[in-house]
């Protein structure tokens, strides 16, 4: 399969920094870097988790991104106040398809935004009196609620609305979970923080709320599900893996979950962790206080999804084992067809990535498995454990990008001219019009599940439909109209 050499790669890197003054090409220099798998640090080689350059354009997200909208916000039987402003609760309000069972508005209400709607003489005047009437008002209209999350956007950090004594007071009158979050957008270099912030008030306002219950029946079986949001579903396609080879799932974090599942995950033998940048935080804890271990997994495409069971089973007796081996083979000519289908129609086929979260390494395997070649890759507020994990997954002189902005990111595209271009909502459209099949992969563009073997055919299905959509034949890419301007990177063999 053809490759660019290590010098071409570095003649791209450099050639797009060559826009930027000096000072800020200094610093953007450190974010791009060309893969090399003989590394077992990526800070060798990338930098991560630093502020962005103003006026770049930026794809990142906030603190209260992070809290709220992917944390807290899918568990689905407590109400999560966006403190502050309209705009964020309403902007963040059912966007990543987090499905859920139950009746909306009675007992679940992961798709309604619920805000203090905060006006200028709140901003002069505070919003605790405010925060307390919206808990008051709350109670009254939906009293199946089983708790209750404040997520405080900007201004809260600012004026120091009080959150902590509110959630106290109200605590005691409703005998109910409320959860003070301080995850004000401004904090952090991105929504990573956010999630740190919402694991570390599960762990302050939560977890402990069980210590000393002996009233749950456990079993040997019993681990906990952290980091799946069930986009589309995943986490139902997870679980039903994880079921049939034997085990017992007490708890998903956080999509489809409940605040009592939450509470019940001290209780488990081993927790399962899908999204590490979002969820090790609280992971590490319960190691620590719980002596519950963790590991990672990965349940994208069937190469990824056997090493992950038979690595989770390796925790377990035989009985566990011979389960994950049961599995693997059931499902086996179910996958075999979807890569005999498909494959022929997508080898060759390159694929650059720009994501969030655990998606621009997991679902490197999955493209592999249909012959697909991720030639690049990058995480929009990933850390350098993140980068670690991701340097033995890409191809040798592949292009890593880390925080990556949009005039990165499109010359990029224009250059090496990619089958496909997998990243979000921001950058979709730019793509599309430029004639380059997109597929939007954090949340999946109204498809999936993609985790799982079920999720695994939909995931070729759809890489197929959208590389394959004889729609591409009425665009024409920009180096295909513009070929004197932007030559393509010569490849060999």
């Amino acid at each position: 399969m053809a490759a660019m050499t290590r010098e071409e790669t570095e003649a791209l890197i450099q050639e797009v920094l060559e826009v930027y003054p000096e000072k800020a090409k200094a610093d953007r220099a450190k974010h791009l870097a060309i893969n090399d798998q003989s590394l077992e640090k990526s800070n060798k080689c990338i930098t991560s988790n630093r502020k962005s350059l103003p006026g770049v354009m930026t794809i990142r997200g906030c603190a209260y991104a992070g809290s709220k909208g992917v944390v807290w916000g899918p568990i689905k039987d407590m109400i999560h106040i966006s403190h502050g402003p309209v705009g964020c609760g309403q902007y963040s309000r059912a966007g990543r398809r987090n499905y859920y069972v139950g009746t909306t508005g009675v007992n679940t209400f992961g798709t309604m935004n619920f805000t203090s709607d905060f006006t200028e003489k709140d901003i002069v005047f505070g919003g605790d009196k405010k925060l307390a009437k919206c808990i008051d008002e709350i109670e009254t209209l939906f009293p199946l609620n089983k708790g209750i999350s404040i997520q405080s956007e900007c201004p809260i950090g600012l004026i120091g609305d009080d959150i902590e004594a509110v959630s106290k007071v109200k605590n005691k009158e409703y005998n109910k979970t409320i959860v003070p979050v301080r995850c004000e957008g401004f904090r952090g270099v991105s929504q990573s923080l956010g999630h740190h912030i919402a694991n570390d008030a599960i762990r302050d306002w939560v977890l402990e709320n069980r210590d000393g219950d002996e009233s749950f029946p456990t079993t040997p079986y019993d681990v906990a599900v952290i980091g799946d949001y069930n986009i589309g579903g995943d986490a139902w396609a997870s679980r039903t893996l994880l079921e049939e080879m034997g085990l017992r799932v007490v708890a998903q974090w956080s999509g489809d979950g409940t605040i009592a599942e939450i509470e019940k995950t001290p209780k488990v033998k081993l927790n399962l962790i899908h999204c590490y940048r979002s969820m090790n935080y609280i992971a590490r804890h319960m190691e620590e206080k719980y002596n519950i271990p963790w590991i990672e997994y990965n349940f994208f495409g069937p190469t990824k999804i056997a090493e992950s069971l038979r690595r989770i089973a390796a925790h377990f007796d035989d009985t566990i084992k011979e389960g994950a081996e049961r599995v693997i083979e059931r499902y086996k000519a179910e996958y075999d067809a979807v890569i005999a289908k498909y494959k022929p129609r997508l080898e060759g086929k390159r694929v650059m990535l720009y994501i969030g979260g655990l998606r621009p390494r997991h679902v490197i395997g999955a493209y592999e498995d249909l012959g697909m070649e991720v030639v690049g890759t990058g995480y929009e507020f990933g850390h350098n454990d993140d980068y670690d994990r991701t340097i033995k997954e890409m191809g040798n002189a592949t292009l890593l990008y880390d925080d990556v902005t949009g005039y990165e990111f499109e010359e990029f595209v224009k250059k090496v001219q990619p089958d496909l271009v997998g990243s979000g909502i921001k950058e979709k459209y730019i793509f599309q019009k430029m004639g380059v099949p997109f597929r939007q992969m954090h949340s999946w563009d109204y498809s999936g599940p993609y985790h799982g073997y079920d999720g695994f055919a939909i995931f070729a299905r759809d890489m197929d439909m959208t590389i394959n959509n004889p729609c591409w034949k009425s665009f024409k890419a920009p180096w295909k109209t513009e070929a004197t301007e932007s030559e393509p990177v010569k490849a060999v063999a």
